[in-house]
């Protein structure tokens, strides 16, 4: 085995399946090389069915004398899922399954690691850095609400009475912004009788506060109050137990070089701020009625647009995209699911992009003005950092609380009156809430106000800066602790 000096670290980095769980991942080992004299491994648990995941893992570059990445193979979980469970179901499973090839993967490197960092559904192996000695984190690529809501799960699982869903007050979190349960609460805990729910909690409780700390992707001013209670032993810190390092906004960069298609060559001939982008996600997707809707919304906004789409489902709401990436063919023309018409009447003031677009790019173009979004939150941060206001789409897991952060909190995006999962929005109030984000009084006041966001956000990456600090005391409790790896070698 060979042994590190005193001024580099070794970390080695776990990431469930997901281009929300990817991307973090991704950026994080940058920042440690970069700014903190480390070296990572990143294992890296792929679907092998997500196009925008395979993109990104394949374009990646690495430097194995600084970093590298590693893709276990998916263990097969067939006979331990049902085809319709739940994603969170499906993704504990699958993390749980992959314990024993992570370890003796981790055990067959030749440098001993002096960290491991996992994201929410890794936590099942941080036994695994207790076993070898070595400092153990979790990452939370998401906000402090969210957090703050993982916290204090197991207290309300024991003393909220009955269903989440069907509480009449809010639900209430020590220190922080309660949770109103028909609009902002994180579906998986809906019911406690779904698999899903009970996979949620059991994550939760075995993990996040089981670490050496917990890093989380805000930064240090975007919400006080909330990480103010997650460190006060008095409130949420008696449940958290180990420090809270805000590290980010920890985001896609953009690429700066050579031509980059036809999307761009439009969007470099269409006014500033005049283009509102629409996306779900690598993994959103939309009921037909809903799509519908959508389209005829956007055409009677008469707003220039870029519309990333992928066929619609046969559901009442909007769902998880877990069929791949589409194969091109003709039944996953645009054409065969939009209104009639709709690609010709509109074909001088949009684009539509069927399956994926980069996204980073698109959004630091300055023609870009409006983002409709899903809420996902490396969505969230890439429009906050770009400056672009929102409107917000939530479709599941914590995206119902990143949307009223959104609009309620930070003041930068707009939503429909009812949810979009509990009823269609229709036509004519998708137009309003384009024209408001695009043109109205309140649209220029929401990008002010996301402007000073992103101003925020990159002085807090800056050196001397919040997050640069953070990251920084983050990494001093990388010490090296190596004594046990050599003998879970043999």
């Amino acid at each position: 085995m060979e042994t590190m000096n005193n001024s580099k670290q070794h970390a080695a980095l776990l990431c469930s399946p997901g281009m929300g769980h990817l991307i973090p991942i991704l950026e994080l080992a940058k920042q440690l090389v970069a700014h903190q004299n480390f070296t990572v491994t990143i294992f890296v648990v792929s679907s092998q069915t997500s196009h925008a995941e395979s993109q990104l893992l394949n374009s990646t570059p690495t430097n194995p004398q600084l970093w590298h990445v590693v893709q276990l193979p998916p263990p097969d979980i067939s006979g331990l899922v049902d085809p319709d469970d739940a994603v969170v179901t499906i993704l504990a499973m699958m993390m749980r399954e992959v314990r024993h090839a992570f370890r003796s993967a981790l055990l067959g490197m030749e440098v001993c690691p002096t960290m491991l960092i996992v994201d929410l559904f890794g936590t099942e192996s941080l036994p695994v850095a207790e076993e070898l000695g070595i400092s153990k984190f979790v990452y939370v690529p998401s906000n402090a609400w969210f957090l703050s809501l993982m916290v204090y799960c197991p207290v309300l699982d024991v003393e909220v009475k009955g269903d989440f869903v069907h509480q009449k007050e809010p639900i209430q979190i020590p220190g922080c912004r309660s949770i109103l349960p028909h609009l902002d609460l994180v579906d998986t805990l809906s019911v406690r009788a779904h698999k899903e729910y009970l996979d949620f909690v059991e994550i939760i409780s075995s993990g996040v506060s089981k670490g050496d700390a917990i890093l989380v992707n805000i930064w240090e001013d975007l919400e006080p109050k909330t990480l103010a209670a997650l460190r006060d032993e008095k409130l949420l810190g008696r449940y958290t137990k180990v420090p809270v390092y805000p590290i980010g906004p920890l985001i896609r960069p953009t690429e700066s070089s050579g031509s980059r298609g036809k999307v761009f060559d439009w969007l470099d001939k269409q006014p500033n701020e005049s283009v509102i982008y629409l996306s779900l996600g690598s993994g959103g997707t939309l009921p037909y009625e809903q799509m519908t809707e959508m389209a005829w919304g956007l055409e009677l906004s008469k707003q220039r647009f870029v519309w990333v789409i992928r066929k619609p489902t046969q559901t009442a709401d909007g769902a998880f995209f877990t069929g791949g990436s589409g194969n091109g063919g003709d039944e996953d023309s645009p054409s065969k699911y939009l209104p009639k018409g709709f690609l010709e009447r509109t074909k001088d003031v949009g684009l539509v992009i069927p399956l994926w677009a980069p996204q980073v790019d698109i959004l630091a173009h300055p023609s870009v003005g409006g983002f409709l979004s899903h809420c996902g939150w490396n969505s969230t941060l890439e429009s906050i950092s770009n400056g672009v206001p929102m409107i917000a789409w939530p479709l599941y897991a914590e995206q119902r609380m990143n949307s009223t952060l959104l609009t309620e909190e930070f003041g930068v995006a707009v939503r429909s009156k009812i949810p979009p999962w509990k009823k269609v929005v229709e036509r004519e109030e998708i137009e309003e809430m384009v024209r408001k984000i695009m043109g109205e009084k309140e649209g220029f006041a929401m990008r002010d106000r996301v402007r000073k966001l992103k101003t925020r956000g990159a002085k807090a990456l800056e050196k001397g800066g919040s997050s640069y600090n953070a990251l920084s005391q983050f990494a001093k409790h990388g010490e090296l602790r190596c004594m046990k790896f050599a003998d879970g070698r043999k």
